[in-house]
């Protein structure tokens, strides 16, 4: 008998460019410039004083921000409801602080922050389909906005589910909407697909067990890599002709914004290319195992310190390039709530030796390992050296042919027995 399948409510969000008129435009800048201002100021007045227990209530933040918004003109440009959501984004960020989940709150600076608006009320949005491509949605104090539409929303028009809020955000390529959306759907039958290792890499981005591994080419077109080029060089340029005092010059910020644009542009193409990505292994593979990797400890600089200065600093500076660009944590987080809404199911190994292992007979010895090329030295073992990290990868799992590694915790050397799976 078939166990009762439980309803349970997942929340996705769905980013939209929108096309506002210059008018629309300029109301969205001044609400973000707003928001951003509302944040800045509710932090001065939440920190002075000091202590953890000496911090205000949540009501007397909030009657401080309706005072704030009656004595300050230009903050009333910020909407009620978005002015509140301030302050409720803000709390919460003291709540992760606390809690050892991130930093501290700190102030926003109006070039190093990216502006954003909530609208915390989906019923406000009325969001409606004009065509295949062109939506509209409707903002406080901007009116009916117009957006791209690539794809359907829940919510919207005879899609299930609901749109319970959004949120407005502006980058260097202009403002986008997020919608906040919830649909209701049964616990997911257990995936019946395959199980599959992979190996993220520079030289192949995600190699697979076995053997449809994933590529792409690069992320901007040869003439904007150039033009990129060019306008690094440019800002190079204007910023040594700047005196050390000196306020940036409006010529040096269009350069600035030449070069955001253009970035922009490559993340965006980066992020379609892992979301379609993923969604086709997380439909295909019941079982996805990835290494633990630590970006960030490899990703740091080589450069060292005055007493013991690092080699090779600018051969690893390029290399950690490369590997940001990748964006291989992104890639997990998508694979892994992809893979539990399917039904499937995502594993972590540790990630040590799994380049010096063969996957064949077990043996290890760094000395196999030549650039692409994997040589077993013991059994003499001939593979692609990604591919065979991705089936030791497998095998570390417990799902593949030989078991090279015991189970141990995630960044702690494990034995290499060999043992059938």
């Amino acid at each position: 008998m078939e166990e009762e399948r439980r309803v349970v409510k997942i929340n996705h969000g769905y980013v939209r460019r929108l096309a506002p008129t210059a008018e629309q435009a300029a109301a969205l800048d001044i609400q973000g410039h707003a928001a951003r201002a509302m944040w800045n100021l509710l932090h001065e007045w939440w920190t002075w004083g000091g202590g953890r227990d000496r911090r205000p209530t949540l009501k007397q933040a909030d009657e401080a921000i309706r005072q704030a918004r009656k004595d300050i003109p230009w903050l009333a440009d910020l909407p009620a409801q978005a002015a509140r959501q301030v302050l409720k984004t803000y709390v919460r960020a003291w709540r992760n602080c606390w809690e050892g989940r991130a930093c501290a709150p700190e102030f926003k600076a109006r070039l190093r922050s990216r502006m954003s608006v909530d609208v915390p009320q989906g019923r406000d949005l009325a969001i409606t389909r004009l065509s295949r491509r062109v939506g509209q949605v409707r903002i406080p104090k901007a009116g009916v906005v117009r957006f791209r539409s690539s794809g359907p929303i829940p919510g919207v028009g005879r899609e299930p589910g609901r749109t319970t809020g959004g949120r407005l955000v502006k980058d260097a390529l202009g403002w986008h909407i997020v919608f906040r959306t919830e649909v209701e759907v049964g616990t997911p039958a257990q995936h019946q697909g395959p199980a599959v290792g992979i190996d993220r890499g520079v030289n192949v981005a995600l190699a697979l067990s076995d053997g449809n591994d994933q590529h792409h080419g690069p992320w901007l077109r040869p003439k904007e890599a150039e033009r990129l080029l060019r306008l690094e060089r440019k800002a190079a340029r204007q910023k040594r002709a700047r005196n050390p005092f000196e306020r940036t010059s409006n010529r040096l910020h269009r350069t600035y914004d030449q070069i955001a644009g253009l970035r922009a542009r490559a993340k965006r193409r980066r992020y379609d290319w892992q979301h379609k990505t993923t969604t086709t292994i997380a439909g295909r593979c019941g079982i996805v195992a990835v290494e633990e990797l630590r970006v960030e400890n490899m990703t740091r600089s080589a450069r060292g310190a005055i007493a013991e200065p690092g080699r090779n600093v600018r051969q690893k500076a390029g290399l950690n390039r490369v590997m940001l660009n990748e964006a291989h944590a992104r890639t997990v987080e998508l694979l892994a709530y992809k893979l539990a809404e399917r039904g499937g199911q995502l594993l972590k190994v540790p990630a040590a030796y799994t380049s010096q292992t063969c996957s064949t007979c077990g043996h290890r010895d760094p000395r196999s390992r030549h650039g692409v090329v994997f040589t077993c030295t013991s059994c003499g073992h001939l593979d692609h050296a990604d591919t065979n990290a991705a089936l030791n990868i497998l095998n570390a799992a417990g799902l593949g042919r030989v078991r090279t590694w015991s189970p141990a915790p995630v960044g702690c050397e494990a034995s290499t027995t060999r043992r059938a799976a």
